[in-house]
């Protein structure tokens, strides 16, 4: 479960990160989309944080679906700040595959969890 919490943290790190990139910029919409991958980009990691000291394994498994869902709304901004070309495409690719992966590995645990 280490694994997940510390891709989820690195993955909140790259994000940071690009948003101060995207705020240097004074055009609103850069900042606006800043602004919504910074909250949800962040909140993936915590949300994994939170269900490591779930009360019960439901509540587990609703604390993972919660940051799986912030994974893709995160991959979703992502998606559009590439479709947009608001940053180039390079900057972009393998922050958008490390969602994927995510994504792909918290369905994995709800999955298995609810099992």
């Amino acid at each position: 479960m280490s694994d997940i919490n510390e891709r989820t943290f690195n993955f909140a790190l790259r994000i940071i990160k690009l948003c101060q990139a995207l705020n240097k910029s004074y055009v609103m919409e850069k900042n606006i989309l800043a602004k919504q991958l910074f909250r949800s980009g962040t909140s993936v990691g915590t949300n994994v944080e939170e269900a490591q000291a779930g009360q019960s394994r439901s509540d587990f498994v609703h604390k993972m679906a919660i940051a799986l869902k912030e994974a893709r709304e995160t991959n979703y901004w992502l998606r559009l700040l590439e479709a947009s070309e608001i940053l180039p495409k390079k900057k972009l690719t393998e922050l958008i595959k490390e969602s994927n992966e995510i994504k792909k590995i918290l369905g994995a645990i709800i999955v298995s969890s609810k099992k």
